[in-house]
């Protein structure tokens, strides 16, 4: 990678603040901050770019992620409250979500035949058309972003991310 290129990545505090903190810190906890801002950096960089991919299919990464969760029952559906549960977001977020699928043609929403209180969401012809494009068309860009790495750094990368994300606390 190149100087600028890494330049770019790396976006963390300006230079004069960097030279404050290396004098306070121990060169591996340097290294450790320039990580952290390496991750962040990355982490916004990977969430533009899944937004940008979803915009252009299906609208958004919570329109995508409950599309799937539509197309994975085979027709069987799930209910509203589970879709929140799932994202963990709010009722009224769902709801909100649900309103502009349905009025886009892709979700139909019906009334548990068990429980008159729930909402059940399924899939339509059109949402099923949709999801499957969307997959496909995203599946390409997918694969381009993970091509250079190995299975054993893709495991590698895993393992880290996931030791890394265990020293944050866990949100409130």
């Amino acid at each position: 990678m190149g100087i600028e290129k890494a330049a770019k990545l790396h976006q963390g505090p300006p230079p004069a603040v960097m030279e404050e903190m290396r004098k306070r810190l121990s060169d591996r906890e340097v290294r450790g901050l320039e990580a952290m801002f390496m991750l962040r950096t990355t982490a916004r960089q990977v969430e533009n770019a899944f937004g940008e991919w979803m915009a252009d299919t299906v609208g958004s990464v919570a329109r995508y992620q409950i599309l799937m969760a539509l197309l994975a029952t085979k027709g069987n559906g799930i209910s509203h409250k589970d879709i929140g549960a799932a994202m963990g977001v709010t009722r009224a977020t769902v709801s909100g979500l649900m309103a502009g699928l349905e009025r886009d043609g892709f979700v139909k929403s019906y009334v548990d035949r068990d429980d008159r209180r729930k909402q059940i969401a399924r899939l339509t012809s059109k949402g099923d058309a949709v999801i499957n494009k969307a997959f496909e068309a995203n599946l390409a860009r997918f694969r381009s972003v993970f091509a250079s790495l190995s299975p054993a750094e893709l495991t590698s990368l895993m393992e880290l991310l996931h030791r890394v994300r265990e020293g944050f606390p866990a949100p409130a």
